[in-house]
């Protein structure tokens, strides 16, 4: 059978995935963020283009074909379907004129081929034993024998009332071209079908024959009023609303009929016909149109609601019954006894495996979802649940970005990265411009610094001599030499700091440090060191990771210079990958507004003369050199926790010295 009847214009969506909600087959796949149509999997029911906000769905036109090559060579006639009242509400009865303006050599309905296969159907409904499934709906028949194979038997083997009609004319008159006028997209894949495309040459829908007026200037007002050519239908006219073949076979249904169905909608066709292949139903006859009566359409284009158009079309048949002559239709429809008017239907299975378990798991944890209650079942991707996406993505019917959610999450996560990128980014900018800022103060005190440190030395040494008071002098020695450590820290966070990498353990690392410290400071202090960490060796430089440990303790301890308990906790952790180390104090703690200033340099809380304010933007260095991180979490009066996040891989690059 043909397909590829509808497609995308890749460069109007949108990727909002509404035709992917609406497709019935999952014949619409996302690639690369365009809702592509899989042609072979399409049924062409048109639902997408009745939902896409975009206008991003095209449908193949017949245009050129009808107006530059069938009436230009050949008595073409046109053939409308009895919906048309419902697509031109205001002037329904001008449209005769106006297709004879266009160039058909003559205008029937439709309706009377509905009219020919009505004795069949009644045949069928009162004989047949098993469910039988309607076929005047091209949609429900391609759906059918794409993915519902064990029900082709079940299908009235009966053509529509368009082949039917186009059969009548090609029968009747000599060598005529037949274009069909009506609302339905799947028209177009039906008379393309090799089984019956003896019958209709060409297909427009109502929407592509108003654009063709607008082109032609044809303003149907101002038209006559002309009949519809021969043959008149009777009530194959009902065809286009909810009931129209039980109607025009003369079947009365009612609702304690139980063996007539009537469907109509894409959710209850596809209701009903999973209860048929489960054998659900036991009804004798279905019948089943995709869209709600042909008065919806895809092509119907027009403002009206369902009950609106409804109306039309029946204002319609009430005003042109008069115009039928029994006695005449009688004859005709008797005259064309012999008509061929069957078909076959043929299995074209478009089904594709059912992924597994296994799989289906898989592809429902790449979006964040382990369990039933991960599954938002949001419908944002186009699917109604979860399961049903990772089900078409298994089948090759979706992408990974089609989550929502999922997606949300990850634009939020990379949007943080980028915001810490940034900031790092920054903040190496701040100490690049600080650093070469300090390089140049630095060298310039150290000369003046060596000069009062060595004379005031030698002003020592005479008044020793003479045993006189050197405490004035000692004062200047003192400070002079605490410049002299200022300037080398300036210096030391000023240069380009070399690794000497080799390999470490950090809990040794962190031992001989606190026994310093611990010495340093008395029994005052109270250190505990919690180790749930492996004993891991890592590489990194010995020395400067002390730095960092040493300046960090210290600035803790000061931090509890006044609390009657000085107790200082560091927790080691450790994954595969990574090793964590927490120091945390319970010191006075830091202001929330001061956090994000830590690593500046020459920032301090401290007192004046109590820091310079390089230590932890050198510590921030070191741990960046070892592609480490560093934060700090604080609570005012509370404490301090100090995080260090250290690489286990001894595979990383190190500036060797």
């Amino acid at each position: 059978m043909y397909t590829g009847i509808v497609s995308t214009i890749g460069q109007k969506c949108k990727r909002c995935y509404s035709c992917i909600r609406e497709c019935p087959a999952n014949a619409i796949r996302v690639i690369d963020g365009q809702a592509v149509v899989i042609e072979e999997r399409c049924i062409s029911c048109g639902h997408c283009l009745k939902v896409c906000s975009q206008h991003a769905k095209s449908v193949e036109s017949d245009n050129i074909k009808v107006f530059d090559e069938l009436i230009p060579q050949f008595d073409t006639f046109a053939i409308v379907a009895p919906s048309f009242a419902a697509s031109f509400p205001e002037n329904y009865d001008k449209i005769p004129a106006a297709l004879k303006k266009l160039g058909f050599k003559r205008v029937s309905e439709t309706a009377f081929g509905a009219d020919l296969i009505n004795v069949k159907y009644k045949d069928i409904i009162a004989n047949n034993k098993k469910t039988m499934i309607s076929t005047p709906c091209p949609a429900v028949y391609n759906y059918i024998e794409k993915y519902f194979v064990e029900l082709v038997p079940n299908l009235v083997q009966i053509v529509s009332p368009m082949i039917a009609m186009g059969r009548y004319l090609k029968a009747n008159y000599s060598n005529p071209k037949i274009v069909f006028i009506g609302p339905c997209i799947a028209k177009k894949s039906e008379y393309r079908d090799l089984e019956v495309n003896d019958a209709i040459d060409a297909v427009l829908t109502f929407s592509e024959i108003k654009e063709i007026f607008n082109s032609n200037n044809i303003e149907l007002d101002n038209l006559d009023t002309i009949e519809f050519d021969p043959p008149h239908a009777a009530m194959g006219k009902s065809y286009a609303i909810s009931g129209g073949l039980l109607k025009t076979a003369g079947i009365e249904s009612n609702i304690l009929e139980k063996d007539l169905i009537i469907v109509e909608g894409k959710s209850k066709v596809k209701e009903i016909i999973d209860d048929i292949a489960d054998g659900k139903i036991k009804s004798k006859f279905i019948d089943i149109l995709f869209c709600e009566g042909c008065i919806n359409g895809p092509a119907i284009d027009s403002d009206l609601n369902h009950y609106a158009r409804r109306e039309k079309v029946i204002e319609f048949i009430e005003k042109n019954q008069s115009h039928t002559d029994r006695n005449v239709w009688n004859s005709e429809i008797y005259n064309s006894r012999e008509l061929d008017l069957n078909r076959i239907f043929t299995p074209e299975n478009r089904r594709r495996p059912m992924p597994s378990e296994e799989q289906i798991a898989e592809i429902l944890r790449r979006t964040n979802k382990y369990s039933e209650i991960d599954e938002l079942n949001c419908g944002a991707c186009g699917y109604d649940t979860c399961r049903e996406y990772a089900i078409a993505f298994g089948k090759g019917l979706a992408e990974d970005e089609m989550c929502l959610p999922h997606l949300i999450d990850k634009l939020e996560s990379a949007y943080t990265e980028l915001k810490n990128t940034q900031e790092q980014l920054t903040n190496a900018e701040k100490l690049a411009s600080i650093g070469q800022l300090a390089a140049g103060v630095a060298h310039e005190l150290n000369n003046p610094l060596g000069t009062i440190i060595l004379y005031s030395s030698l002003i020592r040494n005479e008044l020793q001599k003479i045993e006189k008071d050197c405490g004035d002098v000692d004062m200047i020695l003192d400070e002079a030499k605490r410049c002299r450590g200022i300037v080398s820290n300036l210096l030391n966070f000023a240069r380009e700091r070399k690794l000497n990498p080799a390999e470490v353990s950090i809990k040794n690392v962190l031992s001989e440090v606190i026994k310093i410290v611990t010495d340093t400071n008395g029994n005052d202090l109270l250190i505990e060191l919690e180790d749930n960490a492996e004993d891991i060796i890592i590489k990194a430089d010995k020395d400067q990771l002390k730095q960092v440990f040493i300046n960090i303790i210290n600035n803790a301890i000061e931090a509890m210079e006044s609390r009657d308990e000085k107790k200082l906790r560091i927790i080691l952790n450790n994954d595969d990958s990574k090793i964590f180390i927490k120091i945390i104090d319970c010191g006075c703690g830091i202001e929330e507004e001061n956090i994000n200033k830590l690593f500046t340099p020459f920032f301090t809380t401290k007192k004046i003369g109590r820091g310079t304010g390089l230590g932890l933007a050198i510590s921030y260095g070191i741990i960046k050199m070892h592609k480490g991180d560093i934060t700090i979490e604080s609570e005012l009066n509370k404490g301090t926790t100090v995080n260090i996040v250290l690489p286990v891989s001894n595979k990383y690059d190190l500036k060797l010295k």
